[in-house]
């Protein structure tokens, strides 16, 4: 039997991810964020779906490319849509 996924509320998943609890907010309404899941009302991420949200931005060096990205919390343009 496996164990569920560690879950955690909006503010703890912002902690935990360094980032505003506003910009996650963003993320989330700009769908260019983690997974997220609702339940009861809340808003609840996995910290393996936040750890596979931000593999996405790892990088070894500033000139190295990538096919996948981490996205500023914005509207995405119809082009960014594309590669996702």
């Amino acid at each position: 039997m496996a164990i569920p996924p560690h879950l955690m509320r909006v503010r703890e998943a912002a902690r935990f991810l360094g980032i505003s609890l506003r910009t996650l907010e963003k993320h989330r309404t700009y769908g260019t964020g983690p997974l997220y899941r609702k339940v009861g009302g809340r808003v609840l991420y996995s910290v393996e779906d936040m750890m596979a949200w931000t593999a996405g931005g790892a990088r070894h060096s500033p000139s190295e490319t990538t096919p996948t990205r981490v996205f500023p919390a914005r509207p995405l343009t119809q082009e960014e849509r594309e590669s996702l």
